[in-house]
Parts: C-alpha cells; sequence; structure tokens
C-alpha cells in the first residue's frame, strides 16, 4: 500500500476546508435571508391582523349605537355578539399562532451558530501547521491525523455544549411555550 506523501495530504485537506467553507458560507447567507424574509411576513401579518380586528371593534360600537338606540332586536345583538367573541378568538389564535417566528429565529440562529462553530472546525484543516519529516512520514501523517481528530472532537464538544437544545417563545405576551 502506498503512502499518502505528506504535502498532498495538506494541499487535500486545504481543499476540503476551502470547499466546505464556501459551501458554509453560502448556507449562512441563506439562513439569514430566511430570517429577513420570515421577520418581514410576519411584520406583514401581525399588522394586517391587528387592523382587521380594529375594523371589527369599530364595526361593533356601530353596531352597539344601533343597539342602543333601539335599532336592533335583543336576538340580533346576541347573535352579534356571539360572532364578535368568536372573530375575536380567531384573531387571538392567529396572533399566538404567530410565535412560531420567534422560535423559528431562534433554530435559525442557532444553525447559523453551528456553521460558524463547523467553519472554525474546517479552518483547522487548512491551518494546521504540524511538522513532517520525508523519513518518517507514514508515523508524521499518523500523529497529525489523530491530532486533528482530537482538535475536532474538542471543536464539536464545544460547539455542541454551548448551543441550547429547545427553543422557547420570547416576544409575545400571551404565555411562554417551550418546544424540543
Amino acid at each position: 500500500m502506498k503512502t499518502l506523501p505528506v504535502e498532498e495530504l495538506r494541499e487535500l485537506l486545504a481543499a476540503v476546508s476551502s470547499h466546505g467553507d464556501w459551501h458554509l458560507l453560502e448556507i449562512e447567507t441563506d439562513l439569514q435571508q430566511t430570517a429577513f424574509l420570515l421577520d418581514e411576513a410576519i411584520e406583514k401579518l401581525g399588522n394586517s391582523f391587528m387592523t382587521v380586528y380594529a375594523h371589527l371593534m369599530e364595526q361593533q360600537a356601530a353596531i352597539q349605537l344601533l343597539a342602543d338606540a333601539g335599532k336592533l332586536q335583543v336576538e340580533e345583538v346576541a347573535q352579534l355578539q356571539v360572532f364578535q367573541d368568536n372573530i375575536g378568538q380567531e384573531v387571538n389564535k392567529v396572533v399566538t399562532g404567530m410565535q412560531f417566528q420567534d422560535m423559528t429565529n431562534q433554530l435559525l440562529q442557532r444553525t447559523i451558530n453551528r456553521v460558524h462553530g463547523l467553519k472554525m472546525l474546517l479552518q483547522e484543516l487548512s491551518s494546521h501547521q504540524f511538522p513532517m519529516s520525508a523519513d518518517d512520514e507514514k508515523e508524521e501523517i499518523r500523529q497529525f491525523i489523530r491530532q486533528l481528530n482530537q482538535n475536532f472532537d474538542q471543536g464539536s464538544q464545544h460547539l455542541t455544549g454551548s448551543l441550547r437544545k429547545s427553543v422557547s417563545q420570547q416576544d409575545m405576551a400571551t404565555g411562554e411555550i417551550d418546544l424540543f
């Protein structure tokens, strides 16, 4: 079995690092754009639902004026109140349901942090300058790879340990939710 020369090994590791870094940069950019689009969409949805709700309250006030003036029957007023209550509950459900944006942003940020951590681990491949002699190339390569594995293990454990496994709703005033 032929031994891989040291210089070619370094070139291979540097190429893996370079290509990995480029792909991770693209992933990071896509994740950041996703977070931006999500924020924009949720903000627009939230504003629209609050506007609908405000118009419903104005409509209810007009109906109440008609009821107070005796222009509506008691049954009609009761039925309109049921409609208002149902619509109000549905709008509240929508607003509460939009809490997923906060939790999704937490997941996206955690994923971006993982990308950063993986980029740092990949930099080990290209920047690791382990001295090797041509006379004992096979043993030096083994030691070099062992050291890289150890560095990867330590970096991976640090990255895994520093990232929270769950996400929680934080921005809405309707309650707390923990997922995962």
